[in-house]
């Protein structure tokens, strides 16, 4: 990960605002925002992480899927 700020970082990389961050996490706007500006806590960043890596998984999952339903077709 770069030296880039997590909060700033992960909003610029999944397109979203401070507000959709923090509902996605479980985490207020305000709590965001001064994450964003400052130093996200131990807890934030896990959450953030998790979040990534859950968003990683379900687009995994998503292309499996859609092989299964390919393969079925062509059985």
């Amino acid at each position: 990960m770069s030296d880039e700020n997590i909060v700033k970082q992960t909003c610029k990389e999944l397109n979203l605002t401070y507000k959709q961050l923090g509902e996605a996490i479980g985490y207020s706007e305000s709590a965001i925002k001064n994450a964003g500006v400052g130093e996200a806590s131990e807890p934030m960043k896990k959450a953030i992480e998790l979040y990534k890596e859950t968003l990683e998984l379900k687009e995994k999952l998503a292309d499996w899927e859609t092989i299964k339903t390919i393969i079925k077709k062509n059985i």
